[in-house]
């Protein structure tokens, strides 16, 4: 398991280095914390499911949460960590937040070394302030129960540009379109095109992160042209593949 490259940690937060299929161990930490790549493109791992996050999100990891990462791409993760006062104000669940230019630049400044206690304190109370306001604004595929939803995004997460219908799925797996289509629903909160259309793009995300170009990853991911792609990732990411790229 390639371990991080680079570690620095202080109180306030820190950096790690990771390459590329970097992976952390399962952990939790007892104070809550944000976590955002400057460069490359991290998975966040939970009991809630795998969220994807890229340059333009940040993800907030309570305390007492039990999560691991991986990196996509020679990735530099940051790290905040916030007092018990501020991290009350955010969710009691890991969610992802859209990251505003200015909640960037604050978390890198936190990140970047150890500040005196004022102005430590002044930017934690910018940056909570911030999120605050943001959508969450997730690029979550939640994890499966029923076992045969389970057997369908194997299939599809092995091969994203399997271009089944779910009632070819059901076949492979054993259960009907119609119960496979109101699993998603009731389980997954949204409809079996939504769900495939997300495990796509965070595939994407991950294609992009490794360098390979528009149109290889849009074929890699299912789409039969880079239009149809780029459109997708667009409409979940809020940016254009090639703007990502260069973010």
């Amino acid at each position: 398991m390639p371990t991080a490259r680079q570690s620095r940690i202080w109180p306030s937060g820190g950096v790690h280095l990771w390459p590329s299929g970097g992976t952390s161990e399962a952990h939790s930490h007892p104070r809550g914390h944000l976590v955002y790549a400057a460069a490359g493109v991290l998975s966040m791992h939970t009991e809630r499911g795998t969220s994807i996050v890229p340059a333009n999100r940040i993800a907030w990891i309570p305390a007492g949460s039990t999560h691991h990462h991986r990196a996509h791409g020679e990735t530099d993760m940051r790290i905040v960590f916030l007092p018990a006062s501020l991290a009350r104000l955010l969710p009691s669940h890991p969610a992802v937040f859209l990251a505003s230019g200015l909640a960037r630049e604050v978390l890198l400044a936190l990140s970047r070394r150890e500040l005196g206690r004022g102005p430590r304190a002044r930017l934690h109370r910018v940056l909570a302030d911030e999120l605050r306001e943001a959508p969450e604004q997730p690029l979550h595929l939640p994890e499966p129960r029923d076992d045969r939803l389970r057997a369908v995004a194997r299939i599809l997460d092995d091969n994203p540009a399997d271009g089944s219908t779910l009632a070819e799925l059901g076949r492979m797996v054993g259960a009907g379109g119609r119960t496979l289509s109101r699993l998603f629903h009731d389980e997954l909160g949204m409809t079996f095109y939504e769900w495939r259309t997300q495990l796509r793009v965070c595939h994407a995300l991950v294609l992009l992160a490794q360098g390979h170009d528009t149109t290889r990853v849009a074929h890699a991911c299912g789409w039969a042209n880079p239009s149809g792609f780029i459109a997708a990732f667009a409409g979940i990411v809020g940016t254009t593949p090639g703007r990502h790229r260069l973010s």
